[in-house]
This record gives C-alpha cells, sequence and structure tokens, in this order.
C-alpha cells in the first residue's frame, strides 16, 4: 500500500503542475477541515482552482467529504493519507518550487 501512495504523491505533488497548491491544500486540512471556500480564502487561490485540486485529491481517495457532497461541506484528509501521512511529508521535503520557497 505504501508503495502506490508513494508513487501517488510523486505524481500528484512532484509530476504535475499543480502540485504545489494540491501540497498546501493537504497540509490545510491536516491541521483543520475547510470547504472550497474556506480553502480559496486561506491559501489565497481562485476558488474553481481550489475546486480543481480537491476533485483530484478526492479522485484518487486522499481526502473525503463524510457529509457527502452537500454545499459547503469540509473536506478531510482520508484514513488512507492520514495513516501514511509521513510519505507525503518526505515527498514534500524533496520539492523545490518556482521561486525556492513554499507559500
Amino acid at each position: 500500500m505504501s508503495a502506490a501512495l508513494r508513487q501517488l504523491l510523486w505524481y500528484l505533488i512532484a509530476g504535475t503542475r499543480g502540485g504545489v497548491n494540491r501540497a498546501r491544500i493537504i497540509e490545510a486540512l491536516r491541521e483543520r477541515p475547510y470547504n472550497a471556500n474556506q480553502l480559496s480564502a486561506a491559501l489565497g487561490l481562485d476558488y474553481r482552482t481550489v475546486r480543481h485540486h480537491l476533485d483530484l485529491l478526492q479522485k484518487n481517495g486522499l481526502i473525503t467529504r463524510p457529509t457527502g457532497d452537500a454545499y459547503a461541506s469540509p473536506y478531510f484528509l482520508s484514513p488512507y493519507l492520514e495513516g501514511s501521512y509521513a510519505i507525503f511529508e518526505e515527498i514534500r521535503k524533496r520539492l523545490k518550487p518556482p521561486g525556492g520557497r513554499f507559500g
């Protein structure tokens, strides 16, 4: 399981253009649950951009919405990611985003 998660995270965080924003979303959700609008405000990102990243993370089983798809329902890290968060942290530490630092 951890090998599959490692590959998935390398692809979603390090291997694609939106990886830095996805990493920021994961870190924010680890601190507390947010809905899309709250994440948009907290991270200074466009709402549609946040929704795109949330949809991608949810489709890949990294985040969840226990209350379903109700408007404004919060997102949480999935038990799958929460249980292996050290893998995410390892990948996150190895990345150098454009400009040399994370937001």
